[in-house]
């Protein structure tokens, strides 16, 4: 793993002279961001040594850097899920080519299914904690020092300081802003009636088939996280509409100027 992620890496170093401290990994239907970034330079996963290919409709599988909020940033414009049929490692090897590049701060963003019953499709969601029920840690098996500790503490997984200062950005721009707990499932299948009901029982108030990875081997590398959600679709036996790829595609477009507003703010502040 190390030989592998030193290899990216270096690859990545011969391709880009300006190494960013802050990267952002783009959910789906979030590409928008990308406008924002000037002076773009793109890296297609397919040229990566070791990177996977994204699978899914509304990740593009790029790397790209440049600039937003005047701050130097990594983009990823397209993810990798343990659905896809990726294994856990696989799935947050981007990240730990990251740390091996010197980022010190991820930005985590996706679309999500609410079951918090003040939320409407739409919504923008703080993400300040959440639950893991992937059936596989991305840290199990051999523990590389290198990497991180054995056993990394998860108290903070998502940075207060950067959560409160996003708090402050919305209130600036008007823009509605919830807070609230992410569960990470392994999909591919949208949740049952039952399993929203569940979620919302254990203490979530949004589903998604991301995020968790990532930010667990984020923390186990000593980074910085701030995540967001958008809301693309309601659950609950109470609701009867059925959810598509499609249609959560369309409602994450049209928040997207919400989360942009908000990233590329806290990205020029911190």
């Amino acid at each position: 793993m190390l030989e592998k992620i030193n290899q990216t890496a270096d690859f990545i170093r011969s391709k880009v002279n300006d190494m960013p401290r802050i990267a952002i990994i783009l959910g789906t239907g979030l590409g928008a961001l990308v406008d924002h970034i000037d002076d773009k330079q793109y890296i297609p996963y397919s040229e990566i040594p070791n990177f996977p290919i994204s699978t899914v409709e509304g990740h593009s599988g790029n790397l790209i850097f440049g600039t937003l909020g005047g701050k130097r940033v990594m983009a990823m414009q397209g993810r990798f899920h343990y659905y896809e049929g990726y294994d856990m490692k696989q799935v947050t090897f981007p990240v730990r080519v990251m740390k091996a590049l010197g980022v010190e701060t991820l930005f985590v963003s996706n679309a999500a299914g609410g079951m918090n019953k003040e939320f409407v499709v739409g919504d923008v969601m703080v993400i300040t904690d959440h639950i893991n029920l992937f059936p596989e840690n991305p840290l199990r098996g051999k523990n590389y020092n290198e990497l991180g500790p054995r056993f990394p503490a998860m108290t903070e997984p998502y940075n207060k300081k950067f959560i409160a200062m996003a708090d402050e950005i919305a209130a600036e721009k008007k823009i509605r802003l919830m807070h609230g707990v992410y569960v990470g499932t392994p999909g591919p299948t949208f949740e049952t009636p039952a399993e929203y009901e569940y979620f919302r029982v254990i203490g979530g108030d949004a589903v998604g088939m991301s995020t968790v990875p990532e930010v667990i081997v984020a923390k186990h590398a000593d980074m910085q996280v701030f995540g967001v959600s958008v809301i693309t679709d309601l659950g609950g036996k109470d609701i009867t509409e059925v959810p598509s790829h499609e249609e959560v595609q369309k409602a994450a477009i049209v928040a997207q100027p919400k989360v942009v507003e908000i990233i590329k703010e806290l990205v020029a502040r911190i």
